[in-house]
């Protein structure tokens, strides 16, 4: 009897410590991240490290706003730790399926006051996300790179109540994107102070917190970079520019050669600033954000 007793305390004391183990070995694994965009992705890397995993199964070259993901796509989302949201309605999709709400953090949720609503609705057809709208509220909110602190640190806070342990690294690199976000930011309305009231073009209806932030004179058309312009989109950039006098329309990628003659024809350059939706074939959010406001040099002399 006196053995079986101490058997048993035997085999409870073991199972106590595999359970103690494997609590401990899960407390230290890299979070399973799942983000809608390329600028959550690089927030929750910079923030969390070597202990989260982030994942974007955005194809490259797509769009993530209008992506559509497949059903294992959405299961892993499901099974994910944390599911990172852009807000503002970004990533349409979204609102169609079911997510677990205690693992879902909308990173704009908190500056929801300063959503802005689109002006115009354009509909279009292009590349693998079909046809779509631009309509209701605009939804490149990192563009501001004040409101991208935001989300950062909305990020921040999300891996901290999940990695509670990790707490003190996660707000020391947070600090330092923000550091970084908000050196772009003053670099930016530095940059553009020189002439807020220069006309500019937009390619695309995707800038208007870019356009907001910084004060800028922009109106946008529907041109996409890869595509010739049609005789009716020369026709709706003339009548603009009869009121929009613009020498410089910006662009979402590097434009074709056409679409870059009609424009000079017209007394109008062409320079790129990438809203980096998707994750960039080269280098990082920074580094591109930082290449977009070099860029922006050439039309704020």
């Amino acid at each position: 009897m006196l053995l079986q007793a101490c058997r048993f305390r035997c085999v409870a004391l073991l199972i106590g410590i595999l359970f103690i183990g494997i609590s401990v070995n899960a407390a230290d694994s890299p979070l399973n991240v799942y983000v809608v965009n390329y600028p959550l992705k690089y927030f929750a890397e910079r923030i969390g490290g070597p202990h989260v995993r982030v994942t974007l199964p955005v194809p490259a070259g797509e769009d993530p706003v209008y992506w559509t993901p497949t059903i294992a796509d959405i299961a892993a989302y499901q099974n994910a730790d944390l599911i990172l949201l852009n807000g503002a309605g970004y990533a349409k999709w979204v609102s169609k399926v079911s997510l677990p709400r205690a693992k879902i953090v909308d990173t704009s949720q908190g500056f929801k006051d300063r959503f802005i609503t689109g002006t115009e609705i354009l509909t279009h057809s292009h590349g693998a996300e079909g046809e779509h709208a631009h309509e209701g509220l605009a939804f490149t909110t990192w563009l501001d790179l004040s409101l991208a602190a935001k989300q950062a640190e909305a990020v921040a806070d999300a891996l901290a109540r999940k990695r509670p342990q990790q707490e003190d690294l996660f707000r020391t690199n947070f600090r330092s994107l923000e550091k970084d976000l908000l050196g772009l930011d003053d670099r930016i309305r530095s940059t553009v102070s020189s002439d807020n009231d220069l006309p500019i073009i937009f390619s695309h209806p995707v800038y208007e917190y870019f356009e907001h932030a910084y004060r800028l004179n922009g109106r946008s058309v529907h041109w996409e970079p890869d595509q010739d312009p049609s005789p009716d989109q020369v026709a709706e950039l003339k009548k603009v520019l009869e009121t929009h006098p613009a020498e410089w329309m910006v662009w979402e990628g590097v434009p074709n050669k056409p679409a870059i003659d009609v424009l000079k024809a017209l007394g109008i350059e062409s320079t790129v600033f990438n809203p980096c939706g998707n994750a960039p074939r080269k280098g990082d959010f920074l580094s591109v954000m930082q290449q977009n406001v070099t860029k922006l040099g050439k039309i704020f002399r």
